[in-house]
């Protein structure tokens, strides 16, 4: 399969606001404005959206699966409210010293999304962090940096020269307005 109409999204930072206490429950999951609407695009161009996120607050007992389900269902649902859908939400349940190989700046996440939609080669992985587009670049997709979330913080420290080239888009929206327009 070919996953050339694809977008990769990391979830907090990107589509909804981030927290340094984490997300824990639906009520704390904030949408960034606009960034349902910019899936929607995506999606009314022919674009599949996945999300490839971190969610090591399961590991750490911040929240349950069925909690972290629940915070994804509300995602859902504003999404669907804007006309938007993901495809996919791929999640790494581990804390940072689990040694597992689904935590960005590992790969793993992006294995999963190859395993299921084939190469991933020259899709865009979105994030607010350089552990986003790490985990991006070890499988060839294309690293795009937005200044939501932590973007701004993960720009001030300088973007490692092994990334190579990287789109800076103030926001998700950002990025989708530019990438419809030239998307290569």
């Amino acid at each position: 399969m070919n996953a050339s109409k694809l977008v990769i999204l990391d979830r907090d930072g990107v589509i909804n606001e981030d927290s340094d206490a984490y997300i824990k429950t639906p009520e704390e999951w904030r949408p960034l404005p606009g960034s349902a609407a910019a899936i929607a695009r995506l999606n009314h161009a022919g674009y599949r959206v996945v999300v490839a996120t971190n969610q090591s607050g399961l590991a750490r007992g911040y929240f349950d699966q069925a909690g972290l389900d629940a915070i994804h269902r509300t995602m859902a649902a504003h999404l669907e409210g804007a006309g938007a859908r993901l495809s996919g939400v791929f999640f790494c349940p581990h804390g940072p010293d689990d040694g597992c190989a689904c935590r960005k700046p590992l790969p793993g996440l992006i294995d999963q999304i190859v395993a299921e939609y084939g190469d991933v080669t020259g899709v865009p992985m979105v994030g607010d962090s350089l552990r986003d587009l790490e985990a991006g670049v070890a499988r060839g997709c294309r690293p795009v940096l937005v200044l939501t979330g932590k973007g701004r913080r993960t720009l001030d420290k300088g973007l490692p020269e092994t990334l190579g080239p990287v789109d800076v888009y103030d926001s998700l929206a950002g990025f989708v307005d530019q990438f419809l327009k030239d998307p290569s």
